[in-house]
């Protein structure tokens, strides 16, 4: 038997989730209520959309090298700075993607604060799922909403 119309309005509607995959030790999903848990940043940002121009937006959410270092990247301990080769490719339920470098993230390289944003002008994203934000770039090309996929690379094969 069908939902009376009453109560179709009502039924609970999932969350989106991001999947955490590629070379990590703990591969998982994510919802923005987990995205929560981790320390959240706030970045102030502004960026130029070939669409609609310069936007300015607030965002808040946990850096993205903290939620992927806690899946624990496939980095191998025995081969120098093995971190460096390894690729962060970040795709949105639109099906629009981005590609960061391991090295861009990371504290000891560019440092830059990657924001997994849960939040945009205190709006909060858990229905649509997160967004990537780089408060860094002049360009709001990379900034990714809906992220549901995020997959961390160390084992491409060698271009030659």
């Amino acid at each position: 038997m069908s939902q009376s119309l009453a109560t179709a309005g009502t039924a609970a509607v999932p969350m989106p989730e991001v999947v955490l995959a590629g070379d990590l030790a703990r591969p998982c999903r994510l919802t923005v209520a987990d995205l929560l848990a981790w320390p959240q940043q706030r970045a102030e940002v502004s960026f130029k959309c070939d669409t609609s121009g310069v936007q300015c937006h607030s965002f808040t959410g946990p850096l993205l090298h903290d939620v992927l270092s806690a899946a624990e990247p496939g980095f191998d301990p025995a081969r120098r700075k093995d971190r460096l080769r390894f690729l962060i490719a970040v795709t949105g339920a639109d099906g629009h993607h981005a590609l960061l470098s391991w090295a861009e993230i990371d504290p000891d390289f560019g440092h830059a604060p990657v924001l997994l944003a849960v939040t945009i002008d205190d709006t909060p994203l858990d229905r649509a799922g997160p967004q990537l934000v780089l408060p860094q770039d002049r360009c709001g090309a990379r900034h990714i909403s809906g992220i549901n996929t995020i997959r961390v690379d160390g084992d491409y094969p060698a271009w030659t």
